[in-house]
């Protein structure tokens, strides 16, 4: 189906079941494709590190597609409600899969970190016209829904399957096969989508389309600016490159600011960002990124680097942590119409999450897999509960005209803390564990031997380290023990970032006392406020 169908059929669907289920088939695919790559890079990480040096650029991995998500998400979400989806998701799959094809041929950090921002580019306008679809082909809320079922059961399941995946690919076969599964999946989704999604068109009045490009470059400059200052600022200090990267993340998200007010479709829509009833919300979706991205990309480090596990054990111990988010949302939709206040789920979930994230602190790395997998899914459970109650709780309190503007920005905001997350995250790491090095180096009057143990991915390459400790042990060092150092100081060093994670999810629930009290009722699921 290629011909343009504008959007005024009555019913509550717009095609046969048969020509449906095709259909969703391929968004289910494309839905899969997204999930799938979120989760799987976080395993192999440590060993894409390992083999192509750069932990500086470490962070950049995962951020680089989070800052080209956020920003063409609601520019593309836009461009799809005027002219169709369709195409924006050809495009968007053929994008997204070349690029993991570079990704997987990537010779060095640096460009291993730009084409994942190809990556978040595809990814982001995926995400921004995929479950749209669901609603244009079916009219009917009820009808949408079983199908929006369909489409999320997909994305759980990629999510669920892709830690262990990404675990086993690095461990059998090589990191680069992380990238080049999307490939296949790729391909079959865009000749699904080609061939069986209509090309649907909203009815729109005509006259000139206003988009923010403007918004979208400050946005990324914005962010890009703050990211390198977070990095820098530990290891600098107060310097002429840290003041010039504060001047431009200030001046560029004052202009930002006065900006997207006066923007019909801002990338950043201020005025519901500042609304009261709306305001912790929109921060506690800030902060459960935050919480969540610091796990998926440094607990994989903490395991293979500090514990000297396997990418495959790594990756089943970090599978409890998706699966716990998935039964979480389901779990949360079971209760939410059976209790009074929908709010306490939100209090309940952050609470999981900060102990989890503490108990993890407080585990030595010998203990059964088990205990590692119950803190996982413990934590994982947590999120699923408040990620799920903060779009039940806005819906429930915004005016219907802004829903699309308020779930949109509770994902945008989602991903940013995940950006920030994984920034602060990786400076902490770096700070502290040079300077863990360093004093044990010195404890050992060893300190001629700090570059040699100066980046955390020796303690990844067992070849490497062998080599070293037999040089260290001709020298008349204690090898062993110098590299057991080694190993204690990244362990505290991610520590510490996971105490700073379980912080922001205190933080979270503080935030979740100013959100207006919120019923929601069974089966209409209108809400009341109190």
């Amino acid at each position: 189906m290629t011909a343009a169908v504008a959007m005024h059929v009555p019913g509550r669907q717009l095609l046969p079941f048969r020509e449906s289920l095709l259909a969703m088939l391929g968004v289910a695919l494309v839905a899969m494709l997204v999930a799938l790559d979120q989760t799987i890079v976080g395993t192999a990480l440590p060993r894409i590190v390992m083999e192509l040096k750069g932990f500086d650029l470490y962070a950049w991995v995962a951020t680089s597609y989070m800052l080209a998500s956020v920003i063409t998400i609601p520019i593309f979400g836009r461009l799809g409600d005027l002219y169709g989806r369709k195409p924006f998701l050809l495009a968007a799959i053929s994008l997204f899969t070349i690029a993991s094809v570079m990704c997987g041929m990537a010779t060095n950090m640096l460009f291993l970190v730009i084409a994942r921002g190809l990556q978040g580019i595809g990814g982001g306008i995926l995400i921004g016209t995929v479950f749209a679809t669901v609603a244009d082909l079916f009219p009917d809320p009820k009808l949408r829904l079983r199908w929006l079922v369909f489409v999320t059961s997909a994305f759980g399941v990629a999510n669920i399957v892709g830690p262990t995946l990404g675990g086993v690919l690095t461990q059998t076969a090589s990191w680069r096969m992380v990238f080049f599964v999307n490939v296949p999946v790729g391909i079959v989704s865009l000749l699904f989508v080609y061939r069986f999604l209509p090309s649907l068109r909203q009815l729109h009045k005509s006259g000139p389309v206003q988009l923010d490009w403007l918004g979208a470059f400050v946005v990324a400059v914005t962010f890009g600016a703050l990211q390198l200052l977070i990095e820098l600022l530990p290891k600098e200090g107060i310097s002429k490159m840290t003041i010039i990267l504060t001047v431009i993340t200030v001046a560029c998200a004052l202009t930002l600011w006065f900006w997207e007010k006066r923007m019909g479709y801002p990338v950043v829509p201020v005025d519901v960002l500042v609304d009261r009833k709306l305001a912790a919300l929109f921060a506690m979706s800030l902060l459960g990124g935050f919480a969540l991205f610091s796990l998926v990309f440094y607990v994989p480090l903490l395991f293979q680097g500090g514990y000297a596990m396997s990418p495959h054990d790594s990756g089943m111990l970090i599978t409890p942590l998706l699966l716990g988010t998935t039964v979480g949302s389901v779990l949360n939709n079971r209760i939410v119409t059976r209790i009074r206040r929908a709010n306490a789920l939100m209090y309940i979930g952050f609470a999981l999450f900060a102990i989890a994230c503490l108990s993890l602190v407080a585990l030595k790395g010998n203990e059964p897999h088990l205990v590692w997998m119950s803190c996982m899914g413990l934590s994982g459970l947590g999120l699923g509960l408040v990620i799920t109650n903060l779009t039940i709780c806005s819906q429930q309190i915004v005016a219907r005209d802004h829903l699309g503007a308020v779930t949109a920005l509770l994902q945008s905001l989602r991903i940013l803390g995940g950006m920030l997350g994984t920034a602060i995250t990786g400076a902490l790491l770096g700070h502290l564990y040079a300077n863990g090095v360093h004093r044990s180096l010195d404890a050992y009057q060893a300190t001629q031997w700090l570059q040699s143990f100066a980046s955390p991915e020796l303690l990844i390459d067992h070849a490497q380290q062998s080599a070293l400790i037999e040089r260290l042990l001709r020298a008349g060092h204690a090898g062993d023990a110098m590299m057991s150092s080694a190993r204690g100081a990244l362990v505290e060093s991610i520590h510490v970032g996971l105490t700073v994670a379980a912080a922001a999810a205190l933080v979270g629930l503080c935030l979740a006392w100013f959100v207006p009290t919120v019923r929601v009722t069974y089966p209409d699921l209108d809400a009341q406020t109190e």
